[in-house]
């Protein structure tokens, strides 16, 4: 007899009930009014075959007499239990005659790992105690179901995802690889060589992207990360999204609409990411939504004190199952992934975790799939506008100039490259490979700033700053840390070695160049 259990597909009342099959009719209308009346469910079965029958549809407990058991009614017993599935050891309790033992509840015993004798007649409390103490462990065993089902499914998720991170690993390597032939093979003009270049930097930005959503989402999911707060109006944020947006949106040829008739509503959040937030659903909507279709986007104010951002699209859609899952970690929606151009399927992980940081919410609604898609972000509305401000530029070059700056990297591209740059934009540079050979340049060349790697074998950069500072010679120059690492226990970290500032692998120059400006500032102050 081939058993399921499968008591989540039946009313949930079944799962705990205790089936029972008693020498007589008499004994199973007494032995039902007694769990009754203890709060126990139970089914009277006719036969053991009928009771056999009932527990692929929910069993928390069998209770079965021993004349039940004589003939092959053991060995059928025994079979349907071992027949569960490997998280189940259903509970068997079996009403014995008293004296000796029987040969019947001998094969039942050995057929199977979970059995209690009970031997009659017996007091109602101990048959009672007995049947809970069955019932706590069936409730256990559930639990560990619910464990593993949870576990295989995120287990099967991060599959799907380490597959999809591969695939959008490789999309940038491929033009990369091709593009580095061609200029190895050609040696061309620099005038030819610079559709070369710009793809090649496409291409970088686009890995240095997905780089970045994965460290978001781990710090954001750890709660490692703080907001830089301040008034905004969302009408800002969302053209600042809009832009990043627009290159897909006109690649994708859509429609574009802004519905902001009060463009003053404000909040209090981070800027940054709050454009981030909106970004991401931008650029959901335009990766899902077939060409020439149309992405709207609403600003209004909420019937709670609320500002309400709604960003509709008329895309694939979502099928009405995954609508409370579709912000999970590592969940996509199989049905519609292919239609997206790229993507590791993060973003709405990212987006729904900075909503609630902000104290706000974010909601999505679609009919089905065919039928598009809407997302609608809830932030608190502050009681009066604000007027978005502007950020300076950086000259990068006039940072840069009249710096001598050690470059310090136990990689040799990367420490090569970042000094060709920083030559580039007019600065004096050395190169050191560790910490030893640092101090060693340092003595010869002066710097007036260092670049530090801070993850070198040996001496690493924190060591190597604090050797630095102690110096009577060196005590005064500036110190950059360069690191993949960007937690707040690694920033104080480096905060406490001596450095000015702390830049995230692979460099930004618009970073870059405004710490040179500022420990060029302090230099002449």
């Amino acid at each position: 007899m081939t058993n399921t259990d499968a008591p989540d597909a039946s009313p949930v009342h079944t799962q705990l009930r205790v089936l029972l099959r008693t020498a007589t009719s008499k004994d199973a209308a007494m032995t039902t009014a007694v769990l009754k009346h203890a709060g126990i469910e139970s089914l009277a079965c006719p036969s053991l075959r009928d009771l056999l029958q009932e527990i692929p549809h929910g069993a928390g407990a069998l209770l079965v007499s021993e004349e039940m058991l004589s003939g092959t009614g053991a060995a059928e017993l025994a079979d349907a239990v071992s027949a569960q599935p490997p998280w189940s050891d259903l509970p068997v309790l079996i009403l014995a005659r008293q004296g000796a033992d029987s040969r019947a509840i001998g094969v039942a015993m050995d057929g199977m790992a979970n059995v209690t004798v009970l031997e009659r007649p017996m007091r109602v409390a101990s048959l009672v105690s007995a049947v809970r103490s069955a019932l706590r462990a069936r409730r256990r065993q559930y639990e560990l179901r619910r464990i593993l089902d949870d576990l295989g499914e995120a287990d099967k998720r991060k599959t799907e995802f380490l597959a999809t991170l591969a695939h959008e690993l490789r999309n940038p390597l491929a033009p990369l690889s091709t593009a580095l032939a061609i200029l190895k093979r050609k040696a061309p003009t620099p005038e030819a060589a610079l559709p070369y270049y710009e793809l090649m930097g496409r291409q970088v930005e686009h890995m240095v992207r997905l780089v970045n959503d994965l460290m978001e989402v781990s710090r954001i999911t750890r709660g490692k990360i703080e907001l830089q707060l301040a008034e905004l109006t969302l009408a800002q944020v969302i053209r600042d999204a809009v832009e990043l947006s627009r290159p897909l949106m006109e690649a994708r040829k859509h429609t574009l609409a802004l519905n902001m008739p009060d463009a003053s509503l404000a909040v209090e959040g981070d800027s940054v990411r709050l454009t981030q937030v909106f970004a991401n659903l931008l650029n959901n909507a335009a990766k899902y939504t077939p060409e020439g279709g149309t992405v709207e986007v609403f600003l209004e104010q909420g019937d709670h004190g609320d500002a309400v951002v709604r960003v509709k699209d008329s895309g694939t859609g979502i099928p009405s199952a995954m609508l409370d899952a579709i912000f999970d970690m590592f969940v996509q929606v199989s049905d519609t992934a292919r239609a997206a151009q790229g993507g590791l399927g993060i973003g709405l992980t990212l987006v729904k975790s900075l909503v609630e940081l902000h104290g706000g919410s974010v909601d999505a609604r679609s009919a089905g799939i065919g039928h598009g898609s809407e997302f609608v972000v809830s932030l608190p509305l502050l009681g009066r506008g604000v007027k978005a401000g502007t950020r300076p530029g950086v000259d990068a070059e006039a940072a840069a100039a009249r710096q001598r700056i050690l470059v310090v990297d136990d990689n040799r591209d990367a420490a090569e490259s970042l000094a060709a740059l920083l030559d580039l934009l007019g600065a004096q540079t050395a190169i050191a490979f560790g910490g030893m050979e640092a101090l060693r340049a340092a003595e010869d060349f002066g710097p007036t700033l260092g670049i530090l790697d801070i993850g070198m074998p040996g001496m690493d950069g924190c060591e190597l700053a604090r050797r630095l500072r102690a110096h009577p010679r060196h005590r005064h120059m500036g110190l950059i840390a360069l690191t993949g690492w960007g937690q707040p226990g690694d920033r104080a970290r480096i905060a406490q070695a001596g450095f000015d500032h702390h830049l995230l692998k692979p460099v930004n120059e618009d970073a870059l160049s405004a710490a040179l400006r500022d420990l060029g500032q302090r230099r002449r102050s």
